[in-house]
């Protein structure tokens, strides 16, 4: 099966994933949306986007997927191929939801990060997350790790797993449950941001640390908690996504809508810092075990748009009409 991926950026997870599809025969061609990922793009990016989709979707493919709610307008203006959807969080339960909604509607296939995601959507979805690499992320002596990155055992160390600056992560917050839990534990806490670590070096930063502090204000099921359970590191989270779900029987962890009960848990954490169990509950989330459904949503794609024959499929059109606000105007991305 030829697959043509329309994206907005290219993360570690969606590297994995496609090695794993191409392990089973599938061959994922790659179209990121053109702009700088890390300043932001604009409505002009994803608008010279389209084009270039368009011009690629000519060729010798079996479906076009759009990952990201962004990147779908791109997917869908082209009509001879069937769309697969996945939507990852932000896209659905931030700002533009209202967009990937109104997208979600006209695919052939939905995917989502979570149940909590699909509970969103009108429609029958597929709740597939992002693979781990239970090899790359897996539990490691902490003495070697914390030697590995610099860090000393005169303190807690806690990870935020987000760059600072990305507003819906809410650092600030995070900054106040470690200085809450610090008054408790008596001892120095240290909180590490690791917005600008390489991905490959995640896995040592993880297994040197005592906790995974998320903050978040919304979220499907995150990779940094995955990653984190792989290693056995402990996570206190907001109440977001499917985490909650996630971390039922995971011990040590918990989960919090309150700054005072995040605080005490990360405290209990670092006042007798241990590993959790969390290795054992995401022996689903491994990347070949994904990868294996995410192929066949693919097949259920394809199938279907087989038995109708080429053309517009799931009831898609070129009127564009639904991609409009509630309100009926049309509405821009910047």
């Amino acid at each position: 099966m030829r697959v043509l991926s329309v994206t907005a950026n290219v993360p570690g997870f969606y590297r994995r994933e496609s090695d794993a599809l191409s392990e089973l025969g599938v061959e994922r061609t790659t179209l990121e949306v053109p702009g700088d990922a890390e300043t932001g793009r604009s409505v002009v990016d994803y608008l010279r986007f389209v084009p270039e989709v368009l011009a690629e979707s000519t060729r010798d493919y079996d479906l076009v997927h759009a990952n990201y709610g962004l990147t779908a307008p791109a997917a869908l203006a082209q009509i001879r191929l069937p769309v697969v959807v996945s939507l990852w969080g932000s896209d659905l339960l931030g700002e533009f939801g209202w967009l990937s909604r109104a997208c979600a509607r006209r695919a052939d296939e939905v995917v989502v990060m979570s149940e909590g995601m699909a509970a969103e959507l009108d429609r029958e979805t597929h709740v597939v997350p992002h693979g781990v690499n239970a090899e790359q992320f897996r539990p490691a002596p902490k003495a070697e790790a914390r030697a590995a990155v610099g860090w000393t055992d005169d303190a807690r160390h806690v990870l935020f797993p987000y760059d600072p600056g990305r507003a819906v992560k809410d650092f600030p917050r995070a900054g106040r449950v470690v200085k809450a839990a610090r008054q408790r534990v008596g001892d120095p806490v240290e909180l590490h941001p690791l917005g600008d670590v390489d991905h490959g070096e995640m896995p040592t930063y993880v297994n040197a640390a005592d906790a995974l502090l998320l903050t978040s204000e919304h979220e499907g099921l995150p990779n940094s908690v995955k990653e984190a359970l792989c290693c056995n590191l402990p996570v206190v989270s907001t109440d977001v996504g499917d985490v909650r779900e996630r971390l039922r029987g995971v011990s040590p962890s918990a989960v919090a809508d309150d700054d005072e009960e995040l605080a005490a848990a990360l405290a209990d954490v670092l006042t007798d810092p241990r590993r959790s169990n969390g290795r054992e509950s995401v022996a689903d989330l491994r990347v070949e075990r994904v990868a294996a459904r995410l192929a066949g949503v693919y097949e259920r794609a394809v199938a279907a748009d087989r038995a109708v024959g080429r053309g517009p499929a799931g009831g898609r059109d070129p009127d564009v009409s639904a991609l409009d606000s509630p309100d009926g105007r049309p509405k821009t991305l910047d």
